[in-house]
């Protein structure tokens, strides 16, 4: 411990006669000059530029080269740090020229290369993420760089390592590792989107190959950025046939499931048993658009604006009805019961002519059909069958207005419908007059 004080209190003394000699030199001096002449003329400039110069003045909204006057425009914040390094690296050459030093100055101008990166990140960075992180880890890192103690720091974080047979895993490695894997994983994210927006907006291929090649090709994104950060690292595949082994061994237990949807999702698009659009009804009773096929799940959109998440595995190992795969019209049936009072054979035109006004009613594959299903204990039940194109929820509710259309055409032929109290009261009637005779 005193040894180490000893040589920390030698190395202070040190630090402090070299300061002495720097505020006793002529040269110390001038090159503070230059800097503070340098900063002065780079904030005059930079004022008058600002001031006189049409394309800084204000921003453009129209006229002829539009987007080239609103990219000069945007760089009137970089001006005043690039003429600073400007002003900086002429006051280098000028001290070396002069006084035979200018080690000062570089360190001027290394920090105002520091500043134009500063600058330009606060104004072409605008993402959160982005740009906290270039300002709290790209920065540092250009200053280090910029004073020449990049190699230095390399080096020493290079040494400390943890190696484990052929596998030897540094501090460096790690930073690089998080450093180049976040900048490639966002890249092959943002890439990916895009290429699978364009691949999307085809309309001249179908729905199915459209998703499947969305899909093959974020696959191949990422793989390619895995690839890329393992080269970037410098990394031995060989070595990593322990890791693909345990990497195997965890898709056996833990990453089962994950597994599981996945391929799950690759059969659906390949057997194509579903599609963007289609209304699906689950095992449980609830149902949704398919909006999204994702690569674990997919998402059902429900006509009360909620979203369910549907593992990919559920469409493989459990029974779904899918309302409209190949063919989006549907058949409904609206029964109804009428009195025995009523001669029923008045009934199936009177309601068939009735629900054929209805412009959601089809007359293909088959027109409106009005049966007699049996006779009940308290009147004759009757169905009317009919199609539509579409679902009956959401947009194409139309349930109502058949049901509406059945009773307006019940009403207007004095049908009555039967219920159990309208039985019982006939049976009451019935006793009363039996019992008078």
């Amino acid at each position: 411990m005193t040894s180490y004080w000893q040589t920390l209190q030698a190395d202070g003394l040190a630090a402090a006669d070299k300061l002495k000699g720097w505020l006793a030199s002529p040269p110390f001096y001038a090159q503070v000059i230059i800097l503070l002449v340098g900063w002065l003329l780079s904030r005059i400039v930079t004022r008058q530029v600002l001031a006189r110069v049409p394309l800084f003045r204000a921003e453009p909204t129209e006229g002829r080269l539009l987007k080239v006057r609103q990219i000069v425009y945007s760089l009137r914040s970089l001006l005043g740090p690039a003429l600073l390094f400007l002003f900086l690296a002429i006051g280098s050459a000028i001290a070396d020229a002069s006084v035979g030093a200018s080690w000062l100055v570089r360190i001027g101008q290394s920090l105002a290369l520091v500043y134009v990166l500063y600058a330009a990140i606060n104004r072409f960075l605008p993402h959160p993420v982005i740009n906290a992180a270039a300002r709290w880890i790209g920065l540092p890192v250009a200053a280090i760089y910029a004073l020449g103690y990049f190699g230095t720091l390399t080096a020493y974080l290079d040494g400390i390592a943890f190696q484990a047979g052929n596998i030897r895993i540094s501090v460096l490695a790690l930073a690089k590792a998080a450093l180049f894997g976040g900048v490639l994983f966002w890249l092959g994210r943002t890439s990916s989107t895009a290429g699978q927006k364009v691949i999307r907006d085809q309309q001249a291929v179908d729905i199915q190959t459209r998703e499947l090649a969305a899909k093959a090709l974020e696959i191949a994104v990422f793989a390619i950025v895995g690839l890329l950060l393992l080269n970037i690292l410098g990394m031995d595949l060989t070595a990593l046939a322990v890791f693909g082994g345990a990497l195997g061994v965890g898709v056996g237990f833990g990453l089962q499931q994950i597994a599981s949807n996945f391929i799950s999702g690759i059969i659906i698009l390949l057997e194509r048993s579903l599609k963007i659009g289609d209304y699906i009804e689950l095992e449980d009773g609830r149902t949704g658009t398919l909006r999204q096929l994702n690569m674990r799940s997919s998402t059902l959109e429900t006509f009360d604006g909620k979203e369910i998440m549907v593992p990919n595995e559920r469409f493989i190992t459990t029974r779904f009805v899918n309302w409209t795969r190949a063919d989006p019209r549907q058949r409904y049936e609206v029964p109804f019961v009428v009195t025995y009072d009523t001669d029923l054979h008045k009934v199936p035109p009177l309601i068939e002519a009735a629900l054929s006004t209805h412009p959601s009613v089809l007359q293909e594959p088959e027109k409106v059909s009005c049966e007699l299903k049996k006779f009940g204990d308290f009147g004759a039940h009757f169905a009317v069958k009919f199609w539509v194109n579409g679902i009956d929820d959401g947009p194409n509710n139309f349930t109502s207005d058949v049901h509406f259309l059945v009773w307006d055409a019940l009403q207007k032929g004095k049908i009555k419908l039967a219920t159990p109290h309208h039985q019982v009261a006939l049976m009451a009637n019935d006793f009363v007059i039996g019992k008078k005779t």
